[in-house]
């Protein structure tokens, strides 16, 4: 019975690793790349000239009955990007791309916070209100913006599947793993403790997601790098060394790692976009449900969430298995190229190592609370969003028993994910990724032009110091019906 078992959870394997090999081909990677690129050029680098808009737009408080505030909608993004990716996926990453994938981490980060501007505000200027609350996200826009239904109907069940069943596979086989390392508790047991809590929460709604993810995401992100800067102070002559060999690796100037110079791209490009999720998509269901004076404020805020996650968060993480050596790396044929952990495979116990080495008897512990509250917290994300496709879908199929359903999949997904092996719940994860990358990324390049009018709405409505609002009627934005009906009712918010 063991022997078909492993049989069979090998098949599970090899198909995951096929399907991944088209869906995250080079030309998703590069696409990524230049997909940033070129929107940072069309914005002239709204994430240089706009940052300290962005972190003016970041804190603001204004709220409604039917929409949070900016900064709750940051939370609640960043509770979906802030998460496995930010520990186990930075040391996947170093792992099978070496230490020149953190330079592509960062690369796209920069140039994704451009995508993420035009996602989130396309899903402003095209939300609806439904049931009492903003929902929004490229299903939305596609339907409204491009006129595809069944293009948006296919993202649609992609991020059901994707969010709903594929993903939170990651998060839960994270905390499990590193709760099991760190505390000796079973991962079924992990597993049953995660459908309690997640069950509490994900049927309160959005509000109780979003008031969740305002306490939590903050205090987390905060605390974790305050540690990571500690590890780092301690072992602070060795930071000059560090750069320099993220650089040299980047670059395929390192002479350990020039032969893995296309893996660093691919994994740098390809765990920095499951990580901060720029031209996924999933950013842009949160940043619908803001309540804001203009579209552009949370495309604004939403571009600045891409920073706080790769460029802190997981940079945070990179510095503490680099500058402790508490890493691995793989090259081709499974050659080994650094040993620094023998015997320990890519996720969350690399970080454990590293902080046990400055904090001995701390790491182990301190990364498996950390984990949980950053995979717990995107498993809520991931919730959210795979419920606003339901409604999405449930406006043409008038089925509110799907919601129900959706959960207990969600559910069922983590409890089975706890126990299953880190390699298929990664595998998984980048399967649903994909699928939501491609289909999200051909959709904001056609329909980019109402992001960047409302871009340069914003900018001179902010340059000649006027009450700022936004009517796209004039600005040639049609099916803005929201915005549409604003404008005539003059009821929307002030500025912050």
């Amino acid at each position: 019975m063991d022997s078909i078992i492993d049989q069979t959870n090998a098949m599970i394997a090899q198909a995951v690793d096929a399907i991944n090999l088209v869906v995250w081909s080079p030309v998703l990677v590069y696409l990524c790349l230049g997909v940033g690129l070129y929107f940072s050029v069309r914005t002239r680098f709204l994430q240089v000239r706009h940052f300290p808009e962005m972190l003016r737009l970041t804190f603001s408080r204004e709220s409604s009955s039917v929409g949070v505030s900016s900064f709750q909608a940051l939370s609640l993004s960043l509770s979906g990007r802030v998460g496995t990716g930010n520990i186990a996926g930075v040391a996947t990453a170093i792992t099978f791309g070496g230490p020149g994938a953190v330079f592509w981490m960062w690369l796209v980060a920069f140039l994704g916070a451009c995508t993420a501007y035009v996602e989130s505000t396309l899903a402003q200027i095209y939300k609806e209100e439904c049931n009492g609350q903003f929902r929004g996200g490229p299903a939305y826009f596609i339907e409204k913006g491009l006129g595809l239904k069944w293009y948006a109907w296919a993202f649609a069940m992609a991020t059901i599947v994707g969010t709903g069943l594929l993903l939170p596979g990651v998060q839960s086989n994270g905390i499990a793993t590193s709760v099991l390392h760190a505390f000796g508790i079973p991962t079924w047991v992990t597993g049953a403790g995660l459908a309690v809590l997640l069950g509490v929460i994900i049927f309160g709604g959005v509000k109780r997601i979003a008031k969740v993810a305002e306490v939590v995401v903050p205090f987390m992100a905060i605390g974790y790098i305050l540690v990571a800067c500690v590890v780092v102070g301690f072992n602070f002559e060795k930071v000059p060394g560090v750069f320099a060999l993220i650089f040299e690796s980047a670059f395929g100037t390192h002479a350990a790692f020039g032969a893995i110079l296309g893996m660093a791209i691919q994994w740098g490009v390809k765990r920095g976009v499951f990580s901060n999720e720029a031209g996924q998509g999933t950013g842009a269901h949160p940043a619908a449900a803001a309540e804001v004076a203009h579209p552009a404020q949370q495309g604004l805020v939403q571009g600045f969430s891409v920073y706080i996650d790769t460029l802190f968060v997981c940079s945070a993480t990179a510095f503490m298995l680099l500058i402790t050596g508490t890493y691995n790396v793989k090259g081709p044929g499974g050659a080994v190229l650094v040993n620094g952990l023998p015997g320990v495979d890519a996720g969350p116990e690399y970080t454990q190592s590293a902080i046990e080495s400055v904090f001995p008897g701390v790491g182990a512990a301190f990364v498996a609370v950390a984990l949980f509250f950053f995979a717990f917290t995107t498993l809520m994300a991931y919730y959210y969003i795979a419920e606003t496709n339901v409604a999405f879908i449930n406006r043409t199929l008038q089925k509110p028993f799907l919601v129900n359903v959706l959960r207990f999949a969600l559910i069922a997904a983590v409890v089975y994910s706890a126990v299953r092996t880190a390699k298929v719940a990664w595998g998984l994860g980048d399967i649903g990724v994909g699928m939501m990358a491609w289909l999200n990324i051909v959709a904001i390049l056609l329909l980019q032009k109402p992001a960047l009018v409302a871009l340069r709405d914003y900018e001179q409505q902010r340059k000649a110091k006027a009450p700022i609002t936004f009517d796209p009627i004039p600005l040639g934005i049609k099916n803005a019906a929201f915005w549409e009906s604003r404008h005539l009712d003059s009821k929307g918010p002030s500025d912050p």
